[in-house]
């Protein structure tokens, strides 16, 4: 898959990562957005310290960039216990598990990233821990083999998934809650950029965070890196500061337009309307001609586009909106003007 400045998923580099840890928020106070997520977590958390108790298992579930990992460390900082991260993919049998369940203690928080990911027979033992904080090992084979319990630690599982409908049954129902991160508002992407630029040392001016957050998907991860960058080139092309003016050269020398969209969410919509004269085109079709994959296309590339209705997504397939022709300054085909003048 192409590696783009505006996907979420996009891997960073270990100096981009060390500079992402910095910008994470430690504290429900520093965390922004997700407010009713932020309410009901708080609850949940202080009527569980008052109990004694290890807060119940969470499902995080939502688009890639919204801040699920930074919540699993919010949580276990306001709970003052311990960490241990891992991901779906990471566990990859049975044993793998219990290593790292035998060593959680009282309190802590095991998060797992990507947890519909896990193999099917890495779940099945993670139910009985999960539910009665006991794991089952079997000693031997064959008639010989026996089944012994070890005890667990009460313990709480935070897991993150981008694709919550693929998470099976029988582990949905094991998280006593379950929330949505949702994209944020533009208001509350200004702000973690103001922070950011605080903790970063670089002068962010009002009009020039707003210029940035128009552009970043609503995705504070965007946000972040969309302002690693422009430092950079106000670093060498001005003083250090960020106005308007170095925030729109730095964020066209990116190939970023007013919307948030790179040179690949235009090719797509393009050829929508340019091969197919706006669509309908079938999934399968696009992957053909990009030289994706069906779920990198569903994944990646779609949701933003749906979400500011430039794409369409109808039974016979994707078809471009009349925002996509007039952002795009495309001339709309037969039946579509009468759409767009209205």
């Amino acid at each position: 898959m192409i590696e783009r400045l505006i996907d979420p998923e996009t891997t960073e580099s270990p100096v981009e990562e060390s500079i992402e840890e910095t910008l994470r928020p430690n504290s429900f106070t520093s965390y922004i957005g997700q407010k009713t997520i932020k309410e009901n977590l708080k609850l949940a958390i202080k009527a569980a310290l008052g109990r004694g108790e290890a807060l119940d298992h969470v499902l995080l579930f939502g688009p890639p960039g919204l801040g699920k990992t930074t919540l699993a460390y919010v949580i276990a900082n306001e709970t003052g216990t311990n960490i241990r991260v891992t991901s779906g993919p990471a566990i990859e049998r049975a044993g793998d598990l219990a290593a790292i369940l035998t060593n959680l203690q009282d309190g802590d928080v095991l998060f797992i990233d990507e947890i519909h990911r896990l193999p099917r027979t890495v779940e099945e033992v993670l139910y009985p821990a999960m539910e009665e904080y006991g794991l089952d090992i079997i000693l031997g084979k064959g008639p010989a083999a026996r089944s012994i319990r070890l005890d667990l630690p009460k313990f709480t599982i935070i897991g993150a998934t981008t694709r919550a409908g693929i998470l099976s049954a029988p582990l949905r129902d094991r998280f006593g809650m379950v929330h949505r991160l949702d994209y944020y508002k533009l208001d509350e992407i200004i702000q973690i950029l103001k922070r950011s630029a605080r903790i970063l040392k670089v002068e962010l001016d009002s009009v020039a965070a707003n210029e940035i957050a128009q552009r970043s998907r609503l995705t504070p991860r965007i946000a972040n890196r969309l302002l690693k960058r422009v430092r950079d080139y106000a670093q060498v092309n001005a003083d250090g500061k960020i106005n308007q003016k170095i925030a729109e050269a730095a964020l066209s020398n990116l190939d970023i337009d007013s919307l948030g969209l790179d040179w690949v969410d235009r090719k797509l919509l393009e050829m929508i309307i340019d091969r197919y004269h706006g669509g309908p085109v079938g999934l399968d079709t696009i992957a053909a001609i990009t030289g994706e994959e069906r779920t990198t296309i569903e994944d990646v590339y779609e949701p933003y586009l749906l979400q500011i209705g430039m794409l369409e997504r109808t039974a016979r397939g994707r078809k471009a909106s009349p925002q996509a022709y007039k952002h795009l300054g495309k001339k709309p085909s037969t039946g579509q003007t009468k759409l767009i003048d209205s």
